[in-house]
């Protein structure tokens, strides 16, 4: 290939190069850029509290747990037939004090009408802040210790505070994570007594 007039054979290389230099610069930028404009427009909007738990449909792991103060054991086994929400909780959760006061509303309105409320200790939270927290903002429920964190662990848990509602026949009929609120509490607990509009 003859070179162009006006142009040194050198000169032609060198621009060749350069051509293929900035198509290697130019592509994994691009593919870089599209990436970001991704995770910006879905990735980093989705609110990691809505993912559905894969332990939804599933039958609830037993658990037989001491409550705080170490007089009895609470056994899943033994509330079957029964509504059971179970919460998980830290005294250091600044999101478990906000959620507190609905969890005792539902605890006062439900507790004789075929549902347990079992508070679960996340994480070896001391029993002593736990008691604590307790003494500071009240509730009567049953609240246990979860060595080794083996109960969190088979439910799924990420972090406090998740609340898994349980129906009768020992499945797990629904999951939320974050501070839950009374209406949440209610019309899950309505639902699964069949009285809910879904029920």
């Amino acid at each position: 290939m003859k070179p162009l007039v006006g142009q040194h054979p050198t000169e032609l290389a060198t621009s060749g190069s350069w051509r293929r230099r900035r198509w290697l610069v130019a592509v994994p930028l691009a593919i870089v850029l599209v990436l970001l404009t991704w995770m910006l427009a879905f990735g980093l909007t989705k609110n990691p509290d809505q993912i559905r738990s894969v332990m939804v449909g599933r039958r609830a792991p037993d658990f037989a747990l001491r409550t705080l103060d170490g007089d009895r054991t609470v056994r899943l086994a033994s509330l079957r037939g029964q509504v059971v929400v179970v919460n998980f909780w830290a005294s250091w959760c600044a999101a478990c004090v906000t959620e507190h006061p609905a969890l005792s509303a539902a605890w006062q309105r439900y507790r004789d009408q075929g549902v347990t409320l079992v508070g679960v200790l996340y994480n070896q939270d001391p029993v002593a802040n736990a008691q604590a927290f307790l003494r500071t903002h009240g509730g009567s429920w049953p609240e246990v210790v979860d060595p080794g964190a083996r109960t969190s662990i088979a439910y799924g848990v990420r972090g406090p505070p998740e609340t898994f509602f349980i129906s009768p026949n020992g499945r797990i009929a629904a999951w939320h994570s974050g501070p839950i609120s009374y209406g949440q509490l209610s019309s899950e607990i309505d639902r699964l007594l069949g009285r809910g509009p879904t029920a």
